[in-house]
């Protein structure tokens, strides 16, 4: 029988995901083991008085450089890479062509293979394969996110109404051009918006990929963090997140530039000046980019040149069918789980709490810029400081990271939904706290959950970031089976892993639309 009386009201989903905190509270205290407390505390005092000596602040900047490199270079491989394949998995360019969806659709299942595993994955199996080369992490980071674009770009692409592309090819226009001329006006903006917050993506990908030996700043974060040189470690920190911030306030100035069509009398206007500014900055692209890869020596063909494997060819089945596997993949499902709930519930209830008071907020943005700037397995191995490996630990480090991409898109969220309920609300003499909880995340749940439900997809995929560093589920079993070459195991982990983030995808796919539906 359907009690609507037992469902909370609509403001109150965003804080549901929140009752997560109940068993980690009560959990906590038997993890604890209390030995680190004081290297917490140096650790927090190191950051308002990080290293200037120049040799650390050089090496720092040296480190940041490799790593927007390799961000830069990824990214733009990714772009250049997702936008032909997406062209070429888009149901509505076949039928243009005059074929039918079928070829899309190989392609699309085709490439779910790439895209379901993560780039350190496969900045590993490529550091096994063609060894330590500055081309690794690159690729690593462009084969994953390459596939996303591509997946992201073909469902835009056929979303869009069709109605001038059939009067196009009706009065007799090419496929190529009615497709230019239709489809991409309105297809480009939503493309570089996204495109936009791939590149932020790929700065956090090549940190996370130094942490793990590729190079770049990502390697001094470790190194520092390992030995304990907590001031150091700020500086190299304190670097990237100014990095970041330019970076994210730069994308976003163009995202709002070229992504908002202009008014109704200036909208050809409007898309010819956007249009020559793409143009302009993409030939100004091009040069940077051919500058970057000789600065790092990334080449071609470096990657061609394999190195034999140890250990291949000798598989032991009966050894893999012998892991145990329902409490690898059990672990590794219900820690994805935890650190979604506490990511998705613990950001609107800060929000919430900090209400009142400006530098509260001004507190929580800070907290939440870092939280996207240090990678999963640094804040793994800082709470080992503290708590026993496992479950819960890798679930808080994740949770965090993704605590702070999430809290940054809520506040971005609150900022642009009308504040016309939430003034009413004010002016009636209800709090500040309540006001914005009726007046503005009523407006925003749907959509908050539904991005939520799509981070739980991506988290998914980071659990093996913490798996990696001792964590629990099936990343530790395949850090043991990296390092013992089993192939067998390895390839056998992969599929795993490559199933469950698309079953995952799928489900995520289905509450978002669920979710959206009003």
């Amino acid at each position: 029988m359907d009690r609507p009386w037992l469902r909370p009201a609509v403001p109150l989903w965003v804080l549901l995901p929140a009752l997560a905190l109940l068993p980690v509270m009560a959990l906590l205290p038997q993890l604890i083991h209390g030995g680190g407390w004081d290297l917490l505390g140096r650790f927090a005092a190191a950051a308002v008085t990080p290293s200037l000596d120049p040799l650390v602040v050089g090496s720092a900047l040296q480190g940041l450089g490799i790593t927007l490199g390799v961000a830069l270079l990824g990214w733009a491989l990714s772009l250049g890479l997702g936008l032909a394949l997406g062209l070429a998995s888009s149901r509505t360019v076949w039928w243009t062509w005059g074929a039918g969806p079928a070829p899309a659709g190989l392609i699309r299942r085709l490439l779910a293979l790439p895209r379901s595993i993560h780039e350190l994955l496969w900045g590993l199996f490529l550091l096994q394969l063609v060894g330590l080369q500055p081309a690794v992490a690159v690729v690593a980071i462009a084969l994953p996110y390459g596939a996303l674009v591509a997946r992201v770009t073909a469902d835009l692409l056929d979303a869009l109404p069709t109605r001038s592309l059939d009067a196009l090819r009706a009065s007799g226009a090419p496929p190529g051009a009615a497709l230019l001329t239709a489809i991409g006006p309105p297809l480009l903006p939503q493309v570089l918006s996204y495109g936009g917050y791939r590149l932020e993506c790929a700065l956090r990908s090549a940190t996370l990929l130094g942490v793990f030996g590729l190079g770049g700043i990502g390697t001094d974060l470790r190194l520092t963090l390992q030995s304990l040189a907590f001031h150091e470690l700020w500086t190299s920190l304190w670097l990237l997140l100014a990095a970041m911030l330019l970076l994210e306030t730069l994308v976003g100035w163009l995202r709002r530039r070229w992504g908002m069509p202009g008014r109704l009398g200036l909208k050809r206007a409007s898309v010819g000046r956007r249009g020559r500014e793409i143009l302009l900055t993409a030939l100004a692209l091009l040069p940077l980019l051919l500058w970057t890869a000789a600065r790092l020596e990334v080449r071609p063909q470096d990657l061609l040149q394999w190195q034999g494997l140890p250990g291949l060819g000798q598989g032991d089945w009966s050894g893999v069918l012998a892991l145990p596997w329902a409490d690898l993949i059990g672990t590794t499902l219900v820690m994805t789980l935890l650190a979604a709930a506490l990511a998705v519930g613990v950001a609107p209830l800060l929000l919430l709490l900090a209400a009142p008071w400006g530098w509260a907020r001004a507190a929580l943005q800070l907290i939440w810029a870092l939280g996207r700037l240090w990678p999963p397995p640094l804040t793994a191995l800082l709470l080992l400081f503290l708590l026993q490996p496992g479950l819960i630990t890798g679930a808080l480090a994740l949770g965090f990271h993704n605590l702070g991409i999430l809290g940054r898109l809520l506040l971005e969220a609150v900022e642009s939904t009308d504040p016309g309920a939430e003034q009413a609300l004010r002016a009636g003499g209800v709090g500040p706290r309540l006001a914005l909880l009726y007046g503005r995340y009523s407006r925003l749940a749907r959509s908050y959950l539904a991005y939520g439900a799509y981070r739980a997809d991506v988290i998914l995929r980071e659990s093996v970031v913490v798996g990696l560093v001792g964590a629990t589920g099936l990343g530790t079993q395949l850090l043991e089976s990296l390092s013992g070459f089993a192939w067998d195991q390895i390839a056998a982990l992969l599929a795993v892993y490559a199933v469950l983030t698309l079953l995952g995808e799928d489900l995520s796919d289905r509450l978002r639309q669920r979710l959206l539906v009003v």
